[in-house]
């Protein structure tokens, strides 16, 4: 029986959106500089560029490799609870706040980060022997997708939360994470939507609600057999390059 980590052992619950009672879901800063140019870009509200920032109009000016958890388009439209889930949103007095041409646009570009920042520029990082012989006996991980989810950074952006199995008591992510020599997280999640806008105090409870009500709905279940490297200029991942495909197994 495979057992999966629990929100206890996972960021989602501390890294929520805080709403306030009767206030609305103002876009971050984050959002404006990075997401809202991408979706938006004649809102009068972006960020068009900053100091210090490798943002212009939302897009970065080097490429950054990362390995991420690919999702097949195919997976969730195979999945009922995704499909009621998007015909929800559709049907919801915020559709009209959602950028549904980026939706359409990532369909096939659908991932969550298990390593970030790789490698930057145009030359992708090399995997050594001891890391794809590590990654390769680890074998596959099972996964399940479960929805939907705001956060407290990028806040105009609705995810899928992703709980990796936990084997020998250890989360399966923690040892990709350990294998490839970086940083060790514990928030995973798959960009979805877009806001193109700010919600109002009536937008912003119906998202409240219909965010406590998914939060324990899963989404779809699967056993993910590889790993993937991709390169992104920017945060939607609109252009992506897929420098390999990393087996684990």
């Amino acid at each position: 029986m495979v057992t999966l980590c629990g929100d206890d052992e996972l960021d989602y619950l501390p890294s929520r959106t805080q709403f306030g009672q009767g206030q609305g879901l103002l876009l971050d800063e984050s959002y404006r500089l990075a997401h809202l140019p991408l979706v938006a870009p004649d809102h009068p509200r972006i960020i068009a560029r900053r100091e210090g920032r490798p943002y212009e109009m939302g897009r970065r000016h080097e490429r950054v490799f990362s390995l991420v958890l690919p999702i097949a388009d195919e997976l969730l439209k195979r999945s009922p609870a995704y499909m009621a889930l998007e015909a929800e949103l559709k049907a919801s007095p915020i559709a009209s706040k959602i950028a549904w041409n980026i939706v359409e646009r990532r369909r096939h570009k659908l991932h969550a980060t298990i390593c970030s920042a790789l490698a930057t520029g145009e030359t992708p990082p090399v995997l050594d022997g001891a890391q794809r012989a590590g990654l390769r006996r680890l074998g596959p991980v099972d996964v399940e997708l479960r929805g939907l989810f705001s956060g407290n950074v990028n806040q105009g952006r609705l995810y899928l939360r992703v709980y990796p199995e936990k084997r020998d008591g250890l989360n399966v992510f923690h040892r990709i994470q350990q294998v490839m020599g970086c940083r060790v997280t514990s928030l995973y999640v798959v960009g979805l939507y877009n806001f193109i806008d700010d919600l109002d105090p009536s937008e912003c409870s119906i998202l409240s609600e219909l965010l406590t009500r998914w939060w324990e709905r899963p989404i779809v279940r699967f056993q993910a057999e590889a790993l993937c490297l991709l390169g992104a200029t920017d945060d939607l991942v609109l252009d992506p390059e897929t420098a390999e495909i990393v087996p684990l197994i």
